[in-house]
């Protein structure tokens, strides 16, 4: 998961000074699906996308998670939803878009019934 924040702090090296944080974000989004994924991130989770919904002002990750991953027991048990809240509390590359109160969703899908949805959340201001 930290490869995610490296990868967005890549990407926004490359931002233009006169775009606006929405046309940014969202150009990120795009850019980094394109050039990056699918990409494994360890042996369980594949990052298949990111987008940005323009009128939630949400940064969306898209995951695949396989093996031992792959079933929402494990998932709990090692609480991923506080896992993600803490790597999003501490992304200092996110910096910008914290400080502007954008929404952060995290939807991690089976590989074995990829229709299933095993983790869904959204973070707020409130949480980070």
């Amino acid at each position: 998961m930290k490869k995610i924040w490296l990868f967005v702090v890549f990407v926004g090296l490359f931002t233009a000074c006169q775009e606006s944080l929405e046309d940014r974000c969202a150009r990120e989004a795009q850019e980094f699906t394109k050039k990056n994924c699918p990409v494994k991130l360890d042996n369980t989770t594949t990052i298949d996308s990111m987008t940005f919904e323009r009128a939630t002002h949400t940064i969306h990750y898209y995951y695949r998670l396989t093996g031992v991953a792959d079933n929402e027991n494990t998932l709990q048990k090692i609480d991923a939803v506080g896992m993600l809240k803490s790597e999003l509390k501490n992304a200092t590359s996110l910096r910008v878009y914290k400080e502007n109160k954008y929404r952060f969703a995290y939807t991690f899908h089976s590989e074995k019934d990829p229709k299933k949805v095993l983790v869904d959340v959204v973070f707020t201001d409130k949480d980070y």
